[in-house]
C-alpha cells in the first residue's frame, strides 16, 4: 500500500459518479492519474460491498468520508457499520445544515455534534468539520467558526478546513490550519484564482493561495490526509485533478 499522503475527492468529478458503472470508471481514472486515495463524496446509489470490491481491484484507500450530518445523528450504526467495511475512519459532514445557521444554532450544533461524534469515536470513527466562508461571518467577538471549535469538544469534534473557503470568508488558512493543531487530521487543498475580477476555483498551484505557508501549517497542525478539491473546474475536472497533484508533488508532497 501506497505511504501517500495525498488524496482526490470524488466531488471534483462528481458529474461522473452517479452510476455503480460510472463510479468504477472514475476510480481507475483517479488511480491512473496518479492518486492512491479518494475521499468519497457525492456519489450516486451504490452498495457499500459493491464500492469495497471498486475500491480494492483499484488499490484505492478511503482517507475520508463526506456524509450527511442527519445520518450521523440518526444512524450512527449503519454508518460505523459502512466505513469499517470501506476501511476508512475519518468521516466529515460537508456543511452544517442550515437549520443551525445563525447565532444559537452554531452554539447549539456545536454541543450536539460532539455527543454525535462520541458515539462515533465508540465505533471507531474520527468526526470531521468541513467548512465554507458563510462561518466566517462574524457575531460580536467571535465567527461562526470560531464558535464551532470553541464550543465543541476538541477530543472529538475535529476540522477538515478549506483552503479556498477560508481565503474567500476574509480569512488566513494557514492560520486556522495552525491554530487546530491536533484537531487537523483533514484538509481540503483548492486554490484561487482571479478571473474578470471576481474570485474563481483553481488547481493547486494555479491560483494565489501562500501554499509553502500552508503545507507548512499542515505539518505543524498534524494533518494526515491532503484532500485535493475543486468545486468548479475550467477544464477537464480529471485533468484538474492531475494538475493538482503534480504541483503538490513538485512542492515536496507526497
Amino acid at each position: 500500500m501506497s505511504n501517500s499522503v495525498i488524496a482526490a475527492t470524488l466531488y471534483t468529478v462528481r458529474q461522473f459518479t452517479q452510476t455503480p458503472q460510472d463510479i468504477a470508471r472514475t476510480l481507475h481514472k483517479v488511480k491512473s492519474i496518479g492518486y492512491d486515495a479518494v475521499q468519497l463524496s457525492a456519489l450516486g446509489p451504490i452498495q457499500p460491498k459493491e464500492l469495497r470490491k471498486m475500491l480494492d481491484r483499484e488499490g484505492l484507500t478511503v482517507a475520508a468520508t463526506h456524509t450527511d450530518y442527519h445520518r450521523l445523528r440518526d444512524e450512527p450504526e449503519q454508518v460505523i457499520e459502512e466505513h469499517h467495511l470501506l476501511g476508512c475512519k475519518h468521516v466529515a459532514i460537508g456543511s452544517i445544515p442550515p437549520e443551525y445557521r445563525h447565532l444559537e444554532g452554531y452554539y447549539r450544533f456545536a454541543r450536539e455534534a460532539s455527543d454525535v461524534a462520541h458515539r462515533l469515536k465508540e465505533g471507531g470513527l474520527v468526526f470531521g468539520y468541513h467548512n465554507h466562508s458563510f462561518e466566517l461571518e462574524r457575531f460580536g467577538e467571535k465567527t461562526a467558526l470560531e464558535i464551532l471549535y470553541s464550543e465543541s469538544d476538541p477530543e472529538l469534534f475535529t476540522s477538515e478546513i478549506d483552503t479556498y473557503w477560508i481565503q474567500h470568508g476574509g480569512g488566513d488558512p494557514a492560520f486556522w490550519i495552525r491554530n487546530l493543531k491536533g484537531r487537523a487530521p483533514l484538509v481540503h487543498l483548492k486554490d484561487m484564482a482571479v478571473k474578470d475580477g471576481q474570485p474563481i476555483f483553481a488547481e493547486v498551484g494555479e491560483g494565489n493561495l501562500n501554499w509553502p505557508a500552508i503545507l507548512a501549517a499542515c505539518k505543524e497542525a498534524g494533518a494526515l490526509w491532503y484532500i485535493v478539491e475543486q468545486d468548479v473546474c475550467q477544464r477537464d475536472p480529471f485533468e484538474s485533478l492531475a494538475l493538482s497533484l503534480k504541483n503538490l508533488r513538485a512542492m515536496g508532497l507526497d
